[in-house]
């Protein structure tokens, strides 16, 4: 019984990466879309990055209740472990399809508490 319900989490995780991956790689397809300019023949033009989204960048919508507000977000979160379960909660909650700004159930003051926590920490590390 304990390896069967072993196994089934074991399957649950694995999902959970594969179903995360599936995101990161639309996400950076959809960058990519929008900031080449030899692929605008390939893609829609309201697709296109806004001007204050960053190479290197994408944007995410914080929503807790009628609390939205959007980020610009560095690429490099994409391997935060705090905002890849953010990641992984938008998933489960709003599914893969996205045409813009990602959206992740997340109070606006956590998401920044979490971004202004980890430049803290990445400001510390270069002092070192």
């Amino acid at each position: 019984m304990a390896k069967s319900r072993t196994t089934s989490i074991t399957c649950k995780k694995k999902k959970s990466i594969v179903k995360l991956k599936i995101v990161v790689e639309k996400l950076k397809k959809s960058l990519l879309c929008g900031r080449s300019k030899s692929s605008v023949s390939k893609c829609d033009d309201s697709k296109n990055v806004p001007e204050d989204v960053k190479e290197g960048h994408f944007a995410v919508i914080a929503v807790d209740g009628d609390e939205p507000k959007r980020f610009v977000v560095a690429l490099s979160y994409l391997t935060h472990a705090t905002f890849l379960k953010l990641l992984e909660q938008a998933a489960e909650e709003y599914g893969f399809d996205h045409e813009a700004a990602i959206t992740i159930p997340c109070p606006p003051s956590e998401l920044e508490k979490i971004l202004h926590d980890d430049q803290q920490w990445q400001e510390e590390e270069r002092l070192v």
